[in-house]
């Protein structure tokens, strides 16, 4: 049974639970502590800032769930990359509700469970906001530290927004009961939304260093990043009170996209393309905190506490392998179309539409070298490892084939190798990306698309399909042992770029938890899930009885509980709900 409180029994007080973000932190805190009651000598202490500020980052490793993870996998079902998974439709059926569009309650704990969550996360930050105004400026890090809070409210409120569009925003660190008792999640219109989100952003952007011994901290261009992405969004203007649908694509918050992806600011932190794609999601400890990784949830083993700090988020990706991994769920499989939008020409190009096409065949078909890194299919080794040869078999498959064969390679490891941990679930210590520089790449050649500007976007995508080429390094032998036929290219100048380049954002951020999102900002959801649904009934025969509604199954709705508590002052987002 999922525990659940609203926003307000939050809000009024901040539980200081502190947990461990860096290996290098070893100490607990266990307080409660109610906002605006901070004492002249804590504030006055510099460790008891301190703790505050790491529970603010805690949050997003002690409250993370593999039923509802802060890394948005188990809501990114909802896009045409994947299938739910597990052992048939009533595993985990809330999440089905929302793969299928159908069914889905305002009660259901999943609807409540990220919104409380993430409401908590935003209180602790405040906390640490309000404590670090009050404290005097011989506290040296004061500016940099509000820097780094500000970020993570910002980072809070803007996965709140994707996921539910009309939320209360939470920006004042020192509120009264009446203050809480009067929030509303109608005060801003969208547009203003996201530009509240911006406004805690530049204020950290201005903060930041523009490197940090602490690599889980944010730095300068990781709050130009998350910047740019916040402006990316409100660019496509939704602002009708009665539809979700685009009603204006906004130049200047484009240009605004232009102007925090200027690679001078991430190549002054030492940010830039990894050599290999791979790279990106390896566990090895050469590989953490890579050139391309721009802030990550920082995960660890062997650091003196139990089981370390591992990232348990993706507990129930891992497949149930007898005898290796005995108990693997099997959530988050890749979909067919997935696969299929992998398929490359003769040329190395992307076939862009992927439906109306036979399924990909691994046996005679050119394949983005990034399909091999990025899904395991049958025929091919699981991550690497040619003793675990995928199959069409029930190994491979918990739902008996119901979900497919395919299985996520992102965000699992090696079984036979040390980075694989059972506790309760699987977990490992391999960080989680949340901002990587291949995504501020594809964010400038949007924008830059957008603006008119073919050439410079063509050109920008292309990085990423060259360094793509040059990712085979785990695929040693694929051609000659399993038939892979490993074949990409750069785009020519000629054709539409905003669609190669919405193509690249999918093969590149395949599987992670990016595609729904993408689409609902597009204003294409309606048109590509149901295309989706229509084509895949005969890969996944649960989507016979699918149908996405516009101007609904965009967002979640606001969840009864928060609407019940809220004094009549949070209103339902529209759809019938």
């Amino acid at each position: 049974m999922k525990a659940t409180k609203n926003i307000k029994a939050y809000l009024s007080f901040v539980l200081i639970s502190c947990s461990l973000l860096f290996a290098s932190c070893n100490s607990f805190l266990n307080h409660d502590v109610p906002q605006g009651t901070l004492s002249e000598e804590q504030v006055s202490n510099p460790q008891y800032i301190d703790n505050l500020v790491i529970s603010a980052y805690a949050v997003f490793i002690s409250s993370e769930d593999i039923n509802s993870s802060f890394s948005m996998w188990n809501y990114d079902v909802r896009s045409d990359d994947a299938y739910k998974g597990g052992n048939g439709q009533a595993d985990g059926g809330v999440f089905d509700q929302l793969e299928t569009s159908q069914g889905i309650l305002t009660t259901n704990w999943n609807i409540n469970d990220m919104w409380v969550r993430l409401y908590n996360s935003i209180s602790r930050v405040n906390a640490a906001i309000d404590a670090l105004n009050r404290v005097d400026d011989s506290y040296t890090l004061k500016e940099q530290r509000l820097g780094e809070m500000y970020f993570l409210r910002a980072y809070g409120h803007f996965l709140l927004k994707r996921l539910y569009k009309n939320i209360p925003f939470v920006i004042k660190e020192n509120m009264s009961q009446d203050d809480y008792n009067n929030l509303s999640n109608t005060s801003f219109s969208n547009d203003e939304g996201w530009g509240a989100i911006i406004s805690d952003l530049e204020i950290a952007y201005k903060s930041l260093p523009v490197m940090q011994a602490d690599k889980g901290r944010p730095t300068q261009a990781a709050a130009a990043a998350l910047m740019a992405k916040a402006y990316i969004y409100k660019a496509y203007r939704q602002d009708d009170p009665n539809s979700h649908a685009v009603t204006e694509i906004n130049k200047d918050d484009l240009n605004k996209v232009i102007e925090y992806t200027d690679p001078a600011i991430y190549s002054a932190g030492g940010f830039g393309l990894d050599v290999d794609f791979h790279n990106n999601f390896r566990p090895e400890p050469q590989y953490e905190n890579g050139v391309e990784s721009i802030w990550a949830m920082q995960y660890s083993m062997n650091d003196g506490t139990k089981n370390g700090n591992l990232n348990w988020s993706y507990g129930l990706i891992v497949p149930n392998i007898p005898g290796v991994t005995d108990g693997g769920c099997d959530f988050y499989k890749p979909s067919q179309n997935l696969v299929n939008a992998f398929h490359t020409n003769d040329g190395g190009l992307p076939l862009i539409d992927t439906y109306n096409q036979k399924d990909f065949d691994p046996k005679t078909d050119n394949a983005d070298p990034r399909l091999f890194l990025t899904i395991g299919i049958p025929g091919f080794p699981y991550m690497f490892n040619p003793k675990y040869i995928m199959a069409q078999t029930q190994t491979w498959s918990r739902s008996n084939g119901l979900y497919g064969y395919n299985v996520s390679l992102k965000h699992n490891v090696d079984p036979d190798s040390e980075y694989l941990i059972k506790g309760a679930w699987w977990g490992s210590p391999m960080n989680r990306i949340v901002l990587r520089y291949a995504d501020v790449l594809l964010m400038r050649a949007e924008a830059e698309a957008q603006l008119g500007n073919a050439g410079e976007a063509i050109a920008l995508i292309n990085q990423l399909r060259v360094r793509a080429a040059q990712s085979t390094g785990m695929l040693a032998g694929y051609d000659i042992n399993y038939g892979a036929k490993i074949r990409i290219m750069p785009y020519g100048d000629s054709g539409n770029a905003l669609e190669k380049v919405k193509m690249e954002r999918r093969l590149e951020l395949a599987l992670e938890s990016e595609r729904f999102f993408d689409l609902v900002r597009w204003g294409e959801a309606e048109q590509v899930i149901n295309k989706y649904y229509a084509e895949e009934a005969d890969n996944c025969a649960i989507y016979s009885s699918a149908h996405f509604t516009a101007n609904k199954n965009e967002y979640l709705p606001i969840p009864y509980e928060q609407i019940a508590a809220s004094n009549g002052h949070y209103k339902q987002n529209i759809g019938g709900w």
